[in-house]
Order: structure tokens, then sequence, then C-alpha cells
């Protein structure tokens, strides 16, 4: 048990990191600072080409120049937005189409990498203006401009080949701390020494791999999705009845690290799916292994464990995926058996792994669905649960019948 005091004073230390804040506004200042700057020499630019003084390596110094400042502002622009969503609080940008693709998977090494390769980039630029204005430029100020030129490049290659194991690293060692209740962790040993291996349940094993953006695509293969579908592009002005607000919370994948769930209600062609993908591929991006299936396949799969005599070992099994999605709920009625096996999944997920659904009825009419067996299960589901309501004709039917008229 923790002792209150060390807590007290954890929290009140990480809370310190507010303290950076103003410094990230300082960087907006002169973020306006650099503008005013490109103006400038933007505005003598035009004035010298059109008094007819401007030769043309001046011209090529001028632009160079502009581009300096640009890559600067860019520089600039990373650090503000990536440091501060990396070491002071998470920025609310998810589900806005202009969102950076590199901030949905930021930290300080990526950024540290980043950071290195712009400087490169802009040192690239200051030893080009030496060499365009050569005749100007002393033998002394080329030589220690290529040396500085040079040790910039080779740092950021030390800084991208370290980058690779520590994040590598830091994937095994949230894996390693996932959570996992004492008993069954004996269970789940003692079954993988006894069990043969043509009886243990069917797993995706994703190697240890040094690129994080090739384990991110080992895990979104792994799920099963049937289409790759992303926040981004799903529209938000269709659905006549939507929570944004909602959806941007959900869209950090905080969700699966508190163990809640989602459950998506509206008719067909509303986005039901695409959201639940899109949410499940942020998982994956976020470090979490997804499975999805459609809630007849579910179905079929617990059946199949239940045949075989493995139905506890499949749902420890399943312990292994932090979050699993379960598609078109309520399309097809189950019966007794069948309900019966969902009330299980639920059950042991409840409180301990999380749960994305989608369905065309709300959780009071799932008796159609499961029966005897609706109560206890929507109790649970709905106990930690964002539930969102999608209210609109579909989709595909309107883009169908658009066609059609034209």
């Amino acid at each position: 048990m923790q002792n209150p005091t060390t807590t007290t004073l954890g929290y009140a230390l990480f809370a310190t990191r507010w303290l950076q804040a103003p410094l990230y506004f300082g960087l907006v200042a002169a973020q306006g600072v650099y503008v005013y700057k490109f103006f400038k020499e933007l505005w003598t630019l035009i004035l010298m080409c059109l008094g007819g003084h401007a030769t043309e390596t001046y011209v090529m110094l001028a632009v160079l120049k502009l581009v300096d400042v640009v890559m600067i502002a860019n520089l600039l622009i990373m650090v503000i937005v990536g440091g501060y969503e990396t070491f002071v609080s998470r920025i609310g940008l998810q589900g806005h189409r202009d969102q950076p693709e590199w901030l949905s998977h930021v930290n300080s090494n990526v950024l540290k990498v980043k950071l290195a390769t712009a400087i490169v980039g802009i040192s690239s630029v200051h030893l080009l203006q030496m060499f365009v204005d050569v005749h100007h430029t002393s033998r002394h100020a080329l030589l220690w401009g290529t040396v500085i030129h040079m040790a910039f490049i080779a740092s950021a290659a030390i800084l991208a080949y370290m980058s690779g194991p520590m994040v590598a690293h830091t994937d095994r060692g949230h894996a390693d701390r996932a959570p996992v209740p004492p008993a069954q962790a004996g269970d789940h040993g003692s079954r993988q020494q006894t069990e043969p291996e043509s009886e243990r349940p069917p797993a995706a094993v994703i190697p240890p791999r040094s690129d994080p953006d090739a384990d991110t695509e080992a895990r979104i293969r792994a799920a099963g999705f049937p289409a790759r579908k992303v926040l981004e592009d799903f529209d938000q002005q269709h659905p006549r009845g939507f929570d944004r607000e909602a959806l941007a919370r959900l869209g950090k994948a905080d969700f699966v690290d508190a163990r809640r769930n989602v459950v998506f209600v509206g008719p067909p062609g509303t986005g039901k799916t695409h959201l639940a993908v899109a949410l499940g591929v942020r998982a994956c991006q976020a470090g979490h292994r997804v499975l999805f299936a459609t809630a007849a396949e579910w179905a079929a799969r617990l059946s199949d464990a239940r045949a075989a005599g493995r139905l506890d070992a499949e749902l420890t099994a399943l312990d292994d995926h932090p979050l699993l999605i379960v598609d078109e709920v309520g399309y097809t009625p189950f019966d007794a058996a069948t309900a019966g096996l969902f009330f299980r999944l639920v059950a042991h997920r409840y409180e301990r792994a999380s749960l994305i659904l989608t369905s065309d009825r709300p959780l009071g009419r799932w008796d159609e669905v499961f029966g005897p067996s609706a109560p206890a299960m929507t109790d649970r589901l709905a106990h930690h649960a964002e539930i969102v309501r999608l209210d609109g004709d579909s989709y595909r039917t309107r883009r169908a019948t658009s066609a059609w008229a034209d």
C-alpha cells in the first residue's frame, strides 16, 4: 500500500510541470518576432527588385534567408506543440482534420530526433548561403561552417539510433506492467505449461521491434479491422445528433488505460463502425493490442471455445488485449446459450479491460437480442461506459440516392 505522504508529494512534484507553460507562451512571442522578420526581409527584397538594384546573387541569398526564417519558425512550432504535449499537458486536437500526424504518437525521443533533423536542415541552408556568397566568405568561415554542419548531422544520426532501442524498451515496459489479477496470472502460467500447443487459444504474437511505427502497424494488422479508418475522415456534419466533445475525449485513447467501455448507438449507416475502428487504431497507436470482430463472429469464436472445453482459457487469453471491439450488436438475435456466452465475456472484462460495442438499438432494448441475460449484461457494460448516440440517415443510402439523382 502506498504511503499517503509519498503519494501527495509525488502529485505535487508532477504538478510543477505547469511551471513550464509560460516558457511555451514565450516561444509563441518569439514566433511573432520571426513573422515580423520574414515580412521585413520580404519587403526589402521587393524594394530592391523594383529599384533594379537586386543582383542574382542577392536574390538567391535573400530567398535563402526567407527559407531560413521559415525553417526556424517551423522548429519553434514543433517545440511549442510537441514539447507542451509531451511535458506539460495533452492538447485536445483529436478529431480535428488539421491535427499533425506526428502528434498522436509524440514522445520525448521522437521530439528530440525531429528537432535534430530540423536543426540539420537549418544548418544546411546556412552552409548553402556561405557557398552562394563564397567570394565574400573567408576560407576559415567555410571550414568551420562545414565542420559544424557535419557535427549536427552526426548528432542527429546518434539521436535517431538511440531513440529506437529506448522506445522499444518503453513499449516492453508498458506491456510488462499490464494489469493481470494475481490468481489469473498463476492460472494462465500453469495452463501454458500443461496445455498442448494445439489446444492453446490462438493469439497474435507481436515480436519486439526497434521501430515504433512498425510496432504500431503490426498491432493494427493483428487487430483484424475490416478497413483502416481514422477519426479525421469521419464526417461530423452528417449525424443530426452527435456529441463531438465525447469523441474528442475518446480520441485520446485514455479510456483504455482507465478500463472503460464505449457504446455507439444509432441507426445503420451513421458511422458507428467507422468510429469504433478509428478508436481501435488510436488505441494501437497508443501501444495497446486490439481485436475487432462482429457480434456474430464473437459468438462463433466463444461457441467454438465452449465446445472445445476451453472457454475459461479463451477469456483469459483475451486479457492480453486491453481493447475488444464488438460490431453490429443487435443485427441478429441470439439464443439463450449464445447470450450467456456474451454475458461471460462482458462479466469477465468488467473493470478489467475495455470493450467498444456498436448497436442499432439502445441498451434498454437489448433484451430483444440477448433475452433474460440483457439486464445483468448492460448493467456491467454501462457502469463504466461512454455511450455515444448518433442520429441521422444512412450515409451509404444518402450517397446512393445522390448518385442515382445525378
